[in-house]
């Protein structure tokens, strides 16, 4: 059956109309209560549907899916759209089918860009458009488009059982139990994680059920674990970086978003400090799981190697995980290899704006920085 948290939905409801709506805040409070509900129920008979129309998707098997985690704004974007590169071996969610998760939905979507397509691309215009005025701010931080490789936590957005929300109001505190999965109650955590499976498994059947699923997100960092119960031959990339960089570049995104929603400046606060916390775990939690699990193949893509050099740090990814680099990918990788290199746009953020010390992150995370020669980077 499709997934829905319903307790998730009223404490959301609850918490987003606790606070005196005004402007934007409205706009975003009315998408809570009208359009998550029908915008849900649309897609649960739309998953059901997918039963009596493409009942062969349920002998799809997800076979040695692989996992990209770590810490955000580690690299996770850019390894994750190099690796998509590799179409012939890995399927991806595009971020338009990250909202209409079945079958019958995508299938018409894809008829409908290519009758599109045979008129001339009017619609297409429209849509491209539509994007580059509604992800301008956005794509300054992070790379956006309806047809992008994009993170699977988005799959559960509208059903209420993912952290996503945050992006948009400040209540890391109440919703971070989506990002700490592994330490869910069991029954709970295995429902959800069923739902992704079954998410994966349509996507595979619309993609080719002999491809890799290849997902990116760094809030499965915390969900490791429940990830090896749910897909035991997963294997998994773990971007780092120094957490001097990533740790103040992801509160100054999260802050800029709450501050647009008109969020409070005391639950901004309450959820900055919540979201600094859970970068500790963030960087600890993968590397913890994967050492208790000596048996599953995992890689370290180091975020400096990545952009100095991202067709070698590609191919030791690879090597790492068992997989072969076919020579059209190879050449691709080359062709990327400018491209990828100006993924890399700075933004220097300061720790004191978000009440953060040198001294607290080196002492917390002290062997990873000796493991991975973030001292040279110290501010």
């Amino acid at each position: 059956m499709y997934y829905f948290d319903f307790a998730t939905y009223r404490r959301m409801f609850q918490l987003a109309f606790a606070e005196r709506p005004t402007g934007a805040r409205r706009t975003l409070l009315v998408v809570l209560a009208v359009a998550i509900p029908l915008l849900a129920a649309f897609n649960a008979l739309c998953w059901l549907l997918d039963y009596a129309l493409f009942p062969g998707f349920t002998r799809v098997s997800v076979r040695e899916p692989v996992f990209v985690v770590g810490h955000a704004r580690s690299g996770t974007s850019l390894l994750h759209r190099l690796m998509s590169r590799d179409g012939e071996r890995f399927s991806t969610f595009l971020t338009w089918e990250l909202f209409l998760p079945s079958i019958a939905q995508r299938k018409l979507v894809r008829a409908l860009g290519r009758l599109d397509a045979r008129l001339g691309s009017p619609l297409g215009r429209r849509i491209r458009a539509w994007e580059d005025r509604t992800f301008a701010k956005g794509r300054e931080m992070h790379p956006m488009s309806l047809g992008g490789p994009e993170e699977d936590e988005f799959l559960l957005a509208l059903s209420c059982a993912s952290g996503v929300w945050v992006l948009i109001f400040p209540y890391w505190r109440e919703l971070q139990h989506f990002y700490y999965v592994d330490a869910m109650e069991p029954a709970r955590r295995r429902r959800i994680l069923r739902f992704y499976r079954d998410c994966v498994r349509r996507q595979l059947y619309c993609n080719g059920a002999e491809k890799i699923h290849l997902s990116k997100n760094p809030t499965f960092s915390g969900r490791v674990e429940a990830l090896l119960e749910t897909f035991p031959d997963a294997r998994f990339v773990v971007c780092v970086r120094s957490p001097y960089e990533t740790i103040p570049s992801l509160l100054k995104m999260m802050t800029r978003n709450w501050k647009a929603a008109r969020c409070s400046p005391e639950r901004i606060d309450d959820s900055r400090r919540a979201l600094a916390e859970q970068s500790f775990h963030t960087y600890r939690h993968p590397l913890e799981v994967l050492a208790r699990h000596p048996e599953t193949r995992f890689a370290i893509a180091d975020y400096r190697e990545l952009v100095a050099a991202p067709k070698r740090a590609v191919a030791a990814v690879y090597a790492a995980l068992g997989l072969p680099l076919t020579p059209a990918y190879e050449h691709s990788l080359g062709a990327e290899e400018k491209r990828s290199r100006e993924h890399r746009a700075e933004h220097v953020y300061s720790l004191g704006e978000f009440g953060l010390e040198p001294g607290e992150i080196r002492e917390r995370l002290g062997d990873l920085f000796e493991r991975f020669g973030w001292d040279a980077e110290g501010r």
